[in-house]
């Protein structure tokens, strides 16, 4: 014998005798404990691949007797949200644009905290910090640059009132058949003027926003708007009174007299408009920078959104009153500053990206008033009488002028409910490329 340890050593019964425990655990191939370079080389290799001496499959060994599977390391919840949202990591210049593409596809702080972090804000900032871009990214401005104002589209703002003054002031010093062509000619350049105002400068639609059959609608009811209020007044007082007798003759003192006050303070109104839409747009970029979270921007930009469309109505009712002394006509300040704050806030949600609530809103304003001059004209008919009731009642009560105030309010109001949920959005001040 080589030594004692020999004696103890499992194996085979070289004679007669009975197994004893040790042989018959060796036997199975369990023993446990057992020096694997003691035994067998392709045993051990057979036991870790989880078959046993008699070479059963791993699917027959008993789940007790199985090697543990390997534990996996769990996936990176920011690298799928990255993969998601590749072309925007992609394309963004600043953390800011990532944090507003972000909430536009609907991620809220409470989303953040199941990818590991307090608010949209930072998250963002990892997702931009980890982006991987194959060429540099081109120069531009970035969230929080804003374009100095340039001369170009200021002088453009001043247009249509420019152009709308000349043709009140043409149509005064004009007489005859010769004052229809005049009226014609300045009601197209101020059109033309108006375009131009409004393609250019912070009241400017840009490729983001969506465009289809309710833009050009939308387009169409705001003329209608604008007609209603230089003809609409003066056209609904005369049909209450059994008119109208003749066609406007341009003039306030005719049998269809025109509202050229009004019209003429909203012309000039414009420039205030685009310069109440880039001091929102200026000062609610600053206010993404500061935020930390989309709570506490859109309980920032409320406010700022609330003043800066006050200090719009502030300047329309200051030109109003210039207007109507200018020309000695009635200011028509109900008429005027509702049809005003309901086109301010038409193009604001329009450049903003969300033209649908605009599109029904102006629709919704001009089909009341195109409604309430037809039932005056139907009810003339016989038996329908009680159909011009209604209009009939509140122009006793209120005035022709109430017809047009009550209607752009109401259309006015849901639009600026609209407006503080969908601009204070951080989606809704994401560079989009001014053309100013």
């Amino acid at each position: 014998m080589s030594g004692l340890g020999e004696l103890d050593r499992p194996g085979a019964p070289e004679g007669a005798g009975a197994w004893d425990d040790k042989s018959r655990r060796w036997a199975a191939g369990s023993e446990e404990g057992a020096d694997p370079g003691e035994g067998d080389g392709e045993t051990a290799v057979a036991d870790r691949r989880g078959t046993g001496v008699n070479d059963r499959p791993a699917a027959e060994v008993p789940a007790s007797r199985r090697p543990a599977a390997p534990r996996r390391t769990a996936a990176d919840p920011v690298k799928g949200l990255m993969h998601r949202h590749r072309e925007l990591c992609e394309r963004a210049v600043d953390p800011l644009e990532i944090a507003a593409g972000l909430e536009a596809h609907g991620v809220t702080d409470r989303t953040a905290t199941r990818f590991r972090h307090r608010d949209v804000f930072s998250l963002a900032e990892e997702m931009f910090a980890r982006a991987t871009r194959d060429e540099e990214p081109p120069a531009g401005p970035t969230a929080l640059d804003v374009p100095p104002a340039g001369t170009g589209w200021i002088l453009l703002t001043l247009l249509p009132g420019v152009l709308g003054t000349a043709t009140v002031t043409a149509l005064r010093l004009t007489h005859g058949q010769a004052r229809p062509a005049v009226a014609v000619a300045g009601v197209l350049a101020v059109a033309l003027g108006l375009r131009a105002a409004l393609a250019r400068g912070p009241l400017a639609t840009t490729d983001r926003t969506p465009q289809g059959a309710g833009a050009h609608a939308a387009g169409a009811w705001t003329c209608w708007l604008l007609a209603y209020a230089l003809l609409g007044d003066g056209l609904l007082g005369a049909a209450v009174t059994g008119g109208p007798d003749g066609l406007p003759t341009g003039g306030a003192d005719g049998p269809w007299p025109l509202a050229t006050a009004s019209v003429l303070a909203l012309a000039w109104s414009c420039a205030p408009a685009a310069w109440s839409a880039r001091l929102f747009a200026v000062r609610a970029r600053r206010r993404l920078a500061a935020s930390r979270g989309l709570e506490e921007f859109a309980a920032s930009v409320r406010p700022l959104l609330l003043g800066t469309f006050a200090l719009h109505l502030c300047a329309l009712w200051a030109l109003l009153a210039v207007c109507g002394a200018a020309l000695d006509e009635p200011a028509a300040y109900g008429q005027g500053l509702t049809l005003g704050a309901l086109l301010l806030l038409a193009r604001l949600l329009s450049v903003a990206g969300f033209p649908h609530a605009p599109a029904l809103a102006l629709t919704a304003a001009a089909t009341a008033e195109a409604a309430a001059l037809t039932t005056v004209f139907v009810g003339r008919l016989p038996g329908c009488g009680v159909l011009a009731t209604p209009v009939e009642t509140l122009v006793d009560a209120w005035g022709v002028g109430s017809v047009p105030a009550l209607t752009c309010a109401a259309a006015a109001l849901a639009l600026l409910l609209r407006a503080t949920r969908t601009l204070t959005r951080a989606s809704a001040h994401a560079p989009r490329g001014e053309p100013w």
